[in-house]
C-alpha cells in the first residue's frame, strides 16, 4: 500500500481521496504489524533487536546504498536512452563505470576492516558516493561517455565501501545466539528499502517535472502538464511530444535536465544525513570482521537457519 501510493501520486495528487487513502492503510497496517510482534512469543521479526543502536545504524546502510547506486541503476539508463537518445548497448557500457567497482572495491574494503572501523569504513564511504553525486548533477544534456563515468565511478566506489561489509555488520552487533533473527531484519530491511527507493524517487521526479513544465509553459493546462511529466518520467519523449507536438524538443531534455539535477541533490542529501547517522552509531567501536565474535554470530546465523 505505501509503495502504489507513492507511485499513484503523481498522477492523482498526494491529496487525493486514493493516495491518502493508501498512505493511511500502510500506516494502519504498519502500526497494527508492529503491536502484534510485541507480543506474541515467537514474533516473526524480533523488534526487540532495536534497541541495539549499532543495529539500528547497520539497517542505515541497506537504505543509503539504495538512494546513492539502486535508483541510480534504474533511472540512469532511463536517461540515456529515452532522454538523451542513446543505444542500448552504449548505455549498458556507459553503466559498466558505476558497477564495476563493486567487484573490486568491498573485497578491499573487508581488507581494510581489519584496521579501521567498519563503521567509519562506512560513513567515509557514503560521503565519497555523495561527492560523486554531486559531481553527477553537473553534467549537463549531450555530454560524452567520459564525462559520465567519472562520477559515476566515484559513487561505485564510495557505494562499494559499505556494500562490502554490511553482511558481516548485520550479525556483529548483535548478540551471537540472534545473529538469524538480525540477518532477517537486514535482509528485509534491505529488499524493502529498494522498493520504496524506487517508488518515491519516482514520485519526487515526476513532482520535479511538473513543476519545472508549470514554469516553462505557464500557459498549458496543470493535466497536460501533468500527463507530460508521466512521460518524460518513464523517458518517453515520442509521447511526451504527441500530447503537446506544439513545444521543442528540447523545452523537453532541459526541463528533465533540471529536473534530474535536483532529484540528485536529493539523493546526495539523503546519503550525507545516512553517513551522518552511521558515523554516530556504528563509528565509535573498532569491528573486525574477521574476529571471534563474528565467526561466532555467522557460526549461531548457519545453525538458525538449520
Amino acid at each position: 500500500m505505501l509503495t502504489y501510493g507513492v507511485m499513484q501520486a503523481p498522477a492523482h495528487g498526494w491529496g487525493s481521496a486514493l493516495v491518502l487513502g493508501l498512505l493511511a492503510g500502510a500506516v494502519l497496517l504498519m502500526l497494527l504489524f508492529v503491536w502484534i510482534e510485541r507480543r506474541v512469543s515467537r514474533p516473526m521479526l524480533d523488534l526487540s533487536l532495536f534497541r541495539y543502536t549499532r543495529f539500528v545504524g547497520v539497517q542505515v546502510l541497506p537504505i543509503a546504498t539504495c538512494y546513492c547506486y539502486v535508483v541510480l541503476l534504474i533511472m540512469l539508463p532511463i536517461r540515456f536512452i529515452g532522454i538523451e537518445g542513446h543505444r542500448e548497448l552504449d548505455a549498458g557500457l556507459m553503466l559498466m563505470s558505476l558497477s564495476l567497482p563493486m567487484l573490486i572495491v568491498p573485497a578491499v574494503a573487508a581488507a581494510l576492516a581489519h584496521r579501521v572501523s567498519a563503521g567509519l569504513l562506512s560513513g567515509f564511504g557514503l560521503l565519497v558516493a555523495a561527492a560523486g553525486l554531486l559531481w553527477l548533477s553537473r553534467i549537463a544534456p549531450g555530454q560524452s561517455a567520459w564525462a559520465w563515468a567519472m562520477p559515476m565511478a566515484v559513487i561505485g566506489i564510495g557505494t562499494g565501501l559499505p556494500w562490502g561489509l554490511m553482511d558481516g555488520l548485520s550479525v556483529s552487533v548483535v548478540p551471537r545466539e540472534r545473529a538469524g533473527m538480525a540477518t532477517g531484519i537486514f535482509s528485509t530491511t534491505r529488499v524493502a528499502g529498494e522498493c520504496i527507493a524506487l517508488a518515491l524517487m519516482g514520485a519526487v521526479l515526476a513532482a520535479l517535472l511538473d513543476t519545472g513544465l508549470h514554469a516553462a509553459l505557464p500557459r498549458v493546462d496543470a493535466d497536460t502538464l501533468r500527463n507530460v511529466a508521466q512521460q518524460l518520467a518513464t523517458g518517453d519523449l515520442t509521447q511526451a511530444h504527441a500530447l503537446l507536438p506544439q513545444v521543442d524538443a528540447a523545452v523537453w531534455t532541459a526541463v528533465y535536465a533540471e529536473a534530474f539535477r535536483w532529484l540528485i541533490y536529493v539523493l546526495a542529501a539523503i546519503t550525507v544525513m545516512s553517513a551522518a547517522v552511521v558515523f554516530g552509531f556504528l563509528g565509535g567501536a573498532q569491528t573486525m570482521l574477521d574476529s571471534k565474535d563474528t565467526a561466532d554470530s555467522l557460526a549461531a546465523q548457519c545453525e538458525s537457519a538449520a
